[in-house]
């Protein structure tokens, strides 16, 4: 997500389309244009209320742009560009410009025109939701009584800062219901998130002990906030909030204090079951029903058991392009069982020379990816890599880009983290290659033999049994024993 941080105003900017943002008597319409600094492409799109794609504006030779959205539906709508995405709160006579530039969108964003106080708010509490999640691990150790006071105390601060912002600022109805939405939704989320991270698999059957008002939220969801679907605090609450009462199925169908296996069927049929009955809304339904089963299918299932979830979501789903989706990973997945040789896919190096995958694999390696799009996520998972390579000296490691910008994103991102180029490539097709090896989540690595056989297709680094699961892949195939020296 784009963010924000304090800079000149933009003078030339306003002049330039202060003819076009100046508003008018009607009520249903609103303008929204900007400027891209180092663009990725030579457009912008916009997308309205539904997800749906709007138009796809093209920047002029100044790397400008302005669009006039007729007709206009109140709500979040949503603009893309080089695979980053900003949410904007649109709303009749609004006129919002966008300043931002793509080499570090973490800290150039910046919202000017009618309508930019309301969106640079909204913009703060997405950040403050972001810290706060990266700090949910520390937070998580907390006793339940001491973390729900924590975060009932953080989120009647939020409440109580905005309160102030609306004695200042005269704003509509919806946007209220926006920020607050926002607010109440993300301290939702972690208390539903708490459960996993405080008793982890082994003690889940002691959710049921936590304190009888830690779940009171409950009472308050709406699971049917269409004109949320696309929030990202309210997502963060859902899938969470489905894992949760899943459990009880769980334990309904396996021993009281066994270690709970987020992997089991019965669980993943109980989540699927619990979406179709508890929602109405179709498209909540339906992106909820895909990232559930896909979740599922995505890791190191029998085929058998795969095609089953599969069934299991056909049956519950009503939009057909997710159903082609699905049945298209599942086939792509047959492919990338144990045992099975890695497609052979075509990669390009840094000295943009081209290379099929196979001939590249000399050794054990494990073959992570990253996108240009997530700062956090390439830093970190480089910096693992680095980690890694000390304890398995005998093995090689193969970074991959997952992007389709010009070469020159990818390129600047490794030179200005000095990342050593040796193992460094990227996709030459990204999308057939992104479908093919089914990455759906950047954290995804693909653990292979010397020959290119594949030990384990969907692994993630970060996991905290990681390196337990790669020496008993690497102990059984013969191949490699950790040292205890290093």
């Amino acid at each position: 997500m784009f963010t924000r941080n304090i800079v000149i105003a933009l003078t030339l900017l306003s002049v330039t389309f202060g003819c076009h943002f100046k508003g008018g008597n009607t009520n249903e319409y609103a303008y929204i244009g900007g400027e891209i600094i180092n663009p990725k492409n030579k457009s912008v799109v916009l997308y309205n209320t539904k997800g749906k794609i709007v138009d796809s504006i093209t920047l002029d030779k100044n790397n400008r742009f302005i669009h006039k959205i007729e007709n206009l539906q109140p709500g979040l709508h949503s603009i893309t560009h080089g695979g980053e995405y900003q949410m904007i709160l649109l709303e009749p006579n609004d006129s919002i410009m966008v300043r931002l530039n793509t080499y570090d969108f973490d800290e150039s964003l910046v919202f000017t025109g009618n309508g930019a106080k309301k969106n640079n708010y909204l913009l703060k509490t997405y950040l403050s939701n972001e810290q706060e999640a990266k700090q949910l691990v520390k937070y998580s150790k907390m006793e339940p009584e001491a973390f729900y006071d924590f975060v009932e105390t953080r989120r009647s601060k939020q409440l109580a800062e905005f309160n102030e912002f609306l004695l200042k600022n005269e704003e509509s109805e919806f946007f209220k219901s926006i920020v607050e939405a926002n607010i109440n939704y993300n301290t939702y989320a972690d208390k539903e998130i708490y459960p996993f991270a405080y008793f982890g698999n082994n003690k889940m059957i002691h959710i049921k002990d936590l304190p009888e008002t830690f779940f009171n939220h409950r009472k308050d969801i709406d699971y049917n906030a269409n004109h949320l679907s696309h929030f990202f605090a309210y997502n963060r609450f859902l899938f969470s909030n489905i894992d949760n009462l899943a459990i009880n199925n769980y334990y309904k169908n396996n021993p009281y204090h066994s270690k709970f296996d987020r992997h089991a069927m019965c669980y993943n049929k109980a989540k699927l079951d619990l979406i179709d009955s508890i929602i109405s809304d179709t498209a909540i339904k339906n992106n909820l029903l895909k990232y559930k089963a896909r979740e599922y299918i995505s890791n190191n299932h029998t085929e058998d058991e795969a095609n089953e979830l599969l069934n299991y979501y056909l049956a519950k789903t009503t939009n057909d392009e997710d159903k082609s989706y699905m049945k298209e990973l599942v086939s792509s997945l047959k492919l990338l069982r144990q045992g099975n040789p890695l497609p052979n896919i075509e990669l390009v190096n840094y000295n943009d020379t081209e290379h099929y995958i196979d001939s590249i694999i000399t050794k054990p390696t494990i073959i992570y990816f990253w996108s240009s799009n997530s700062k956090s996520q390439y830093r970190n998972s480089h910096y693992m890599v680095e980690k890694l390579k000390l304890n398995y000296p005998q093995m090689d490691f193969i970074s991959i880009n997952v992007n389709d910008n010009d070469d020159k994103f990818w390129k600047k991102i490794i030179n200005n983290y000095n990342f050593n180029t040796i193992n460094e490539y990227k996709f030459k097709n990204s999308k057939a290659a992104r479908k093919i090896l089914a990455v759906n989540y950047l954290n995804k690595s693909i653990i292979v033999d010397k020959n290119g056989i594949i030990l384990h297709p969907n692994v993630n680094i970060f996991n905290s049994e990681f390196e337990e699961t790669l020496e008993e892949l690497l102990q059984k195939k013969h191949l490699i024993v950790k040292q205890d020296a290093l």
